[in-house]
């Protein structure tokens, strides 16, 4: 006889809970990403939150 997994139960669940915030988390993280590499050395040199941090 198979023993019943918990598993399988517990994810979809949670899964039905939780998932607006996963792709949020997934979408806010694609944006930062993409303008981040999206930055050049020039943008650097003119922001004044990285001459700020530079120290």
């Amino acid at each position: 006889m198979r023993k019943f997994d918990p598993w399988p139960v517990f994810f979809r669940r949670e899964w039905k809970r939780n998932w607006p915030f996963l792709v949020g988390f997934a979408v806010t993280g694609a944006i930062i990403t993409k303008f981040s590499l999206g930055l050049t050395e020039e943008d650097a040199k003119n922001s004044k939150f990285v001459q700020a941090h530079k120290r």
